[in-house]
């Protein structure tokens, strides 16, 4: 008999979910993660009073009414809806485009003018078979909305010229003919009242959990010690990279505390200009509609993904997939061996998807 039925490797969101499943079961869990805080991405840091995220923003959004039952049962969410705003060399536009980014763009005061002054420059640019970012974009929404709230942005984002990223990227772009602000479609929404931490130790309570751990270094100890792994981190780590390391963008955060009490008024103000080396500006407290005297922002950089850096966002291109696929045959073959979430899966997940992810992994295990 092993100490543990399952050792979770990483303490993110997907491990705690599943981690707090088996819990519930009856089973004894370990959660270790290297870094020395649990929670993953979605951990806040407390800085005079303000929950401030410490790898990027994160605003809870889904049309799941059981998974959002399902992490309020944990804490309770506020009614918090993302309505960033661009910033175009100090021009600002709504977000995202709406009848008030029309106005703000053309002046033009119905939708029938505003998707006419679209309709008349996706025209005039006449491309018929988008072979790239730019073209497909400006095939979607003209040059305008494309020049001042797409093309710098996006190009900042991934380090590379709109004309050499492929069109796939931007398969659809998201344009409202109301004049409504609230960037995501979805029913419900909001940030965990107190902040995201509640959320995890809402997860983690009464399950063991260690910190400052890494798997890798103790990695045969940590195997004998629990009858299934559930492993959440980078695949190719898992296989010791011996198909290749997978490629990522990763973020770069400067963080400064304010003397003030509202810097920008918002709490997601991008800057699509070429000029302005960082993509936006998070002021955290707007997130929980804080009233504290001073205020925390946060610049933030898009970098290339080095060994050792956070990986964001991986480059789901062809190259990587093909590697990916690699690594994936190979977990197919591991016995007693479960992985999930968004490094193991190499994918992009909002946070509803990994709470619908890890809940349906738990349903398909504990048949």
């Amino acid at each position: 008999m092993k100490e543990y039925d399952y050792l979770i490797v990483g303490a993110g969101l997907w491990g705690s979910i599943f981690a707090h499943e088996a819990n519930k079961r009856g089973k004894k869990c370990l959660v270790i993660d290297r870094r020395t805080h649990t929670g993953g991405n979605i951990y806040c840091e407390n800085v005079e009073g303000i929950n401030v995220h410490k790898y990027g923003a994160h605003i809870f959004h889904t049309n799941d009414k059981e998974i959002w039952d399902y992490v309020n049962s944990f804490v309770e969410f506020n009614r918090y809806t993302n309505s960033p705003v661009a910033n175009f060399n100090g021009e600002l536009y709504n977000l995202p485009f709406n009848m008030n980014t029309f106005y703000q763009l053309w002046k033009v005061k119905t939708p029938e003018e505003a998707k006419e002054k679209i309709r008349q420059q996706v025209e005039e640019a006449g491309i018929t078979d988008p072979e790239n970012l730019e073209e497909q974009a400006i095939s979607l929404v003209g040059t305008d909305i494309y020049q001042k709230l797409i093309k710098a942005y996006t190009e900042k984002q991934w380090g590379r010229k709109a004309t050499e990223l492929p069109a796939f990227i931007i398969k659809r772009l998201p344009v409202r003919f109301t004049f409504d602000n609230n960037y995501f479609n979805d029913r419900y929404q909001g940030i965990p009242i107190g902040g995201y931490n509640k959320l995890t130790e809402g997860l983690l309570k009464d399950i063991e959990v260690r910190t400052g751990v890494d798997f890798f270094e103790n990695r045969e100890e940590f195997t004998n010690m629990a009858e299934t792994i559930v492993y959440t981190g980078p695949i190719d780590e898992y296989f010791s990279f011996q198909f290749g390391q997978l490629e990522y963008r990763s973020l770069r955060f400067d963080n400064q505390l304010l003397d003030q009490e509202n810097y920008q008024g918002n709490a997601v103000v991008n800057y699509t200009d070429g000029e302005t080396p960082f993509t936006r500006i998070i002021e955290h407290k707007h997130f929980e509609f804080g009233t504290q005297p001073k205020t925390v922002i946060t610049h933030e950089y898009p970098q290339e993904w080095v060994k050792g850096a956070e990986p964001y966002y991986p480059v789901n291109d062809d190259k990587n997939t093909a590697v990916f696929n690699q690594y994936k045959d190979l977990a197919a073959q591991e016995e007693n061996v479960i992985f999930g979430g968004r490094l193991a899966e190499y994918r992009y997940y909002d946070m509803h998807q990994v709470v619908g992810s890890a809940l349906k992994k738990v349903k398909t295990h504990f048949i």
